[in-house]
């Protein structure tokens, strides 16, 4: 078995090994794994059941992530998008007044063009369009964003009046219990402890119990019934008033969040050779289906994971990883009580933090940020825009934002400069629809 494994995922040319791949899989699905709790609380906001959201999440999220381990061969897994779900529910169904079902049913038209995008190349050629700066900056503006995230879930940073950011209560006991994982985490990666990340997310969730912060709920439980959601898209209620800029907001979100976390994900891992990502059209592809299926299973849409980092960090280089996380999110069917104690929230005060994962998120910010000495300082044309990309990430929490910022500010100065003809066509054309997405907000 072993030697197919092997052979198929080329695992010895990877410089990785099946039980590598195995810890690196639990570890990106643990530091995920909230969104089967978090989709459900968002989504039922439009009426839809959630149980059976929960079910399409788990469903979808398993086989987009598979798709991506065997078609691209990449340990980068697939979810329902954050951010997306919040859109779907607030603006769409809320604002807007489409119903959940005809909300899906927008989705898929999506999720169909980008199908047909990928056959014919689209992805490839994006991908090898933006400029090497730019993708180094995206892989350190995701890094950022992922350890404001950590430090956000952990309440080591809260909301500040007029500074918008300040210090946390460091005394709290959950801020304790994130200090004591960053610290036993930090030590595990110090020594070269294999698996670290995973061993401070299961250290950390273990003193949690005792301490009373993390709550034991059981370990096995029925899945919930998909009836309610299933195959229960409206695509014809989706050409209503708004539906272009549904359609287009859905669809940019959609393709520079997975580029985005592609590029920067890959950058930091290694797996860009000459500025392109190998197989990148079948890693969309992946995405795509995903999105589709996840329409007919009932949840929004599905899109590749920035936590797919933690699993990279703690060796994954395959998409046999990829394979383990998805027969996790399987599992989570039956185990979703053991799942929610990993990735269960916790209030305390006016805060709501997850403990567990957040020391696991900011070191791997930490490992992202190592590609910024990739990029040219020295030439302002290039370093203006990576700059722009890095912070505007995790200060707007969005990859779209940053990458947004990036290019059209490399194109302007690229222009301005005299060396505008080196661009390629695909930065002047998305810097401008860029641009019209922020006129039609």
């Amino acid at each position: 078995m072993s030697g197919i494994l092997d052979r198929f995922f080329k695992l010895r040319e990877s410089g990785t090994s099946v039980r590598t791949e195995f810890v690196g899989g639990a570890t990106t699905f643990m530091t995920m794994s909230y969104i089967i709790f978090v989709q459900p609380a968002i989504l039922s906001q439009t009426g839809m059941d959630r149980g059976a959201v929960m079910a399409a999440t788990c469903i979808a999220s398993a086989v987009a992530t598979l798709l991506m381990g065997l078609l691209a061969n990449y340990p980068i897994a697939q979810a329902p998008a954050m951010g997306h779900n919040v859109f779907f529910a607030v603006i769409v169904c809320g604002v807007m007044g489409y119903s959940w079902q005809a909300a899906l049913g927008a989705i898929f038209i999506i999720g169909i063009v980008q199908i047909i995008l990928t056959a014919v190349g689209f992805y490839d050629k994006l991908v090898a369009a933006v400029p090497d700066g730019l993708k180094h900056a995206i892989a350190v503006g995701i890094g950022l964003l992922i350890a404001l995230i950590g430090l956000e879930y952990g309440g080591i940073v809260v909301p500040s009046p007029g500074t918008y950011i300040g210090l946390g209560d460091l005394t709290s006991m959950p801020v304790l219990l994130v200090l004591f994982g960053v610290a036993l985490t930090s030590i595990l990666m110090v020594v070269r402890v294999p698996g670290a990340i995973l061993l401070g997310i299961l250290a950390t969730a273990l003193l949690g119990i005792p301490l009373g912060i993390v709550k034991y709920a059981g370990i096995v439980a029925a899945p919930p019934s998909l009836a309610p959601t299933f195959f229960k898209l409206d695509i014809g209620g989706a050409f209503q008033t708004g539906f272009f800029t549904v359609l287009f907001v859905f669809f940019f979100l959609d393709m520079f969040d997975c580029v985005g976390t592609l590029i920067g994900v890959s950058s930091s891992a290694g797996f860009l050779k000459d500025g392109k990502l190998p197989r990148a059209n079948r890693a969309i592809l992946a995405d795509a289906i995903g999105t589709v299926e996840g329409t007919l299973l009932g949840t929004s849409t599905v899109s590749s994971y920035i936590e797919s980092a933690t699993g990279i960090a703690a060796g994954a280089r395959t998409g046999l990883a990829n394979v383990f996380t998805a027969l996790f999110f399987v599992a989570a069917l039956f185990f979703s009580p053991l799942a929610s104690m990993i990735s269960g929230e916790v209030k305390s005060g006016d805060l709501v933090l997850r403990p567990v994962i957040a020391p696991a998120l900011l070191l791997v910010g930490y490992l992202m940020m190592r590609s910024v000495r990739l990029i040219d300082w020295d030439d302002l044309s290039e370093a203006i825009p990576a700059f722009l990309a890095i912070v505007l990430m995790p200060l707007t929490q969005s990859i779209t934002e940053g990458i947004a910022f990036g290019f059209i500010s490399y194109a302007v100065l690229k222009l301005v400069s005299g060396r505008g003809r080196r661009v390629h066509w695909l930065v002047y054309l998305f810097s401008a629809l860029f641009i019209l997405r922020y006129f039609l907000k």
